[in-house]
């Protein structure tokens, strides 16, 4: 497992250890980590060991990357990236995609961001402390991990969903029973959902396309339970979306929008992405006020990733993040990761987030913090 660092590692670290044991005891819902940004990296390093050898010597450029393009990738997230704004977070996927460009590498792939959710080990510890008063306990109860299909020489878009979910059912059947005391155990029917993600960059056709593979799914009885729209905030024409989740709507599926991540997206875009009605919204940092009164009155759940936001620099500080505007009017939130492996977070650290006092953290009470916790189990996908 990584350590946590950062401003998640810098709250963690100014918890007393009965409010850790808090955190880590506290059943808790993930609602927004992205399979690529979660997968730890020793797991891709044993990816890269394999591409290297099988691709050495290979010149075809289509559909390999370099192992000297690999290494220096790895390098910069084994170290921490440094941002200066959202688009520069996009720049660092190549290299993953290229290590889970086949069934057998994106199981691999999918287990280990699984084992960083579910595994009951003591090794998230802030990198700059030795504490010997962990718990060994999972960072969640319940997972929603999203991924965006992709079509490789090895794989098509059913393959590639089939493979994430037949990963994540066969990982769930190996999990322990959850304690008999757990106030949501007759409520949780699974303890793992897959969202499909469509990239805002993908023409009409092809989200048509990955939406007939979900369905097909759904029917199946796999655990596929939402769509997500999600990829550079900037990037494509929202209207063209409209029937794509109307489709997705009228199959009972949950749908989750990253929307106004940057000031870039405009008042006009956020309302029409808004009239699809989604179950919940991304990020949702830069709401004005006409479209904060329609997510108020629908109860849209808002996925707060609050490391993420900070490090991708959309908001300044946590005295300024717009959580403070949901949590005083007590409106339907989830505290999220989004993605583990760049950030170097963890769902327990973003908790502390909430926890620590300012500045490190929120200062809110523990009371306050389970409110929020319960929030996130009740906004997970039923589908």
């Amino acid at each position: 497992m990584p350590t946590i660092a950062g401003p998640a590692a810098a709250a963690f670290s100014s918890l007393t250890p009965s409010q850790r044991a808090f955190i880590y005891g506290l059943p808790k819902a993930e609602l927004h980590a992205h399979l690529n940004g979660s997968i730890p990296i020793d797991v891709l390093q044993d990816l890269a060991r394999d591409y290297s050898s099988q691709h050495a010597g290979n010149s075809d450029t289509n559909n390999s990357v370099s192992g000297e393009a690999i290494k220096a990738g790895l390098e910069k997230l084994r170290t921490g990236v440094t941002l200066d704004e959202i688009h520069d977070f996009f720049g660092l996927f190549p290299a993953i995609y290229a290590l889970t460009s086949t069934p057998e590498a994106l199981e691999r792939a999918t287990r280990g961001v699984l084992d960083a959710f579910f595994s009951p080990t003591p090794t998230l510890t802030p990198s700059n402390e030795d504490s010997d008063t962990m718990l060994c306990a999972p960072e969640c109860t319940y997972l929603e991990l999203r991924t965006t299909p992709r079509q490789t020489p090895s794989m098509s878009y059913e393959i590639y969903l089939r493979t994430v979910l037949q990963t994540c059912s066969s990982y769930t059947s190996t999990l322990p029973p959850l304690p008999q005391s757990l106030a949501y155990k007759t409520a949780l029917q699974r303890r793992v959902g897959v969202i499909a993600s469509l990239d805002r960059r993908m023409s009409r056709t092809t989200m048509h396309e990955i939406i007939n593979v979900v369905v097909k799914l759904k029917e199946e009885g796999l655990d596929v339970v939402g769509v997500d729209l999600c990829g550079d905030p900037t990037a494509g024409d929202v209207e063209e979306f409209r029937y794509v989740f109307r489709r997705v709507a009228e199959a009972g599926l949950g749908v989750t929008l990253h929307i106004a991540e940057t000031l870039k997206n405009s008042p006009e875009e956020t309302l029409k992405l808004l009239s699809f009605n989604p179950d919940r919204l991304g990020h949702a940092t830069f709401l004005d006020e006409q479209a904060r009164d329609i997510v108020l009155k629908n109860k849209t759940c808002i996925e707060i990733c609050l490391t993420s936001n900070l490090l991708c620099k959309t908001v300044p500080d946590l005295e300024s993040h717009h959580i403070q505007y949901w949590l005083t009017r007590q409106h339907p939130i989830a505290i999220c990761t989004d993605d583990i492996l760049p950030f170097r977070n963890s769902l327990t650290a973003e908790y502390a987030l909430l926890l620590a006092e300012p500045p490190l953290g929120l200062g809110l009470t523990e009371g306050e913090v389970r409110m929020i916790a319960e929030m996130s189990l009740y906004s997970r996908f039923s589908a």
